[in-house]
């Protein structure tokens, strides 16, 4: 019987764990880089819809703050990339980003 609560317990820590790492991928939004302004930690997107902060918009344009300025140096202006955000205090906050396909 306790073999079966071991088996039942690891199979439903690695479902939760495997719909975790889909909602983390699937938070991920897509966009261009049309500006970058090192000195203030802020990047423009054009971007589609974010579904983790609920904007559904097919395309819009926005300036965005970004957590780590460092982030800021490995893109340049046209580059494809996709990226997480969060509301904060300071606005809305890239917290994740990478060269996109």
């Amino acid at each position: 019987m306790k073999t079966y609560r071991i088996i039942a317990v690891a199979l439903a820590l690695s479902l939760s764990l495997s719909s975790a790492n889909l909602s983390a991928q699937g938070a991920m939004a897509n966009g261009e880089v049309k500006k970058i302004d090192e000195a203030a930690g802020k990047i423009t997107l054009k971007h589609g819809p974010i579904k983790s902060l609920d904007m559904e918009e097919e395309s819009m344009t926005m300036v965005f703050r970004v957590k780590e300025p460092a982030m800021l140096k490995s893109v340049k202006v046209g580059d494809k990339v996709q990226f997480e955000a969060e509301r904060a205090t300071a606005g809305i906050t890239i917290t994740k980003m990478q060269k996109g396909k």
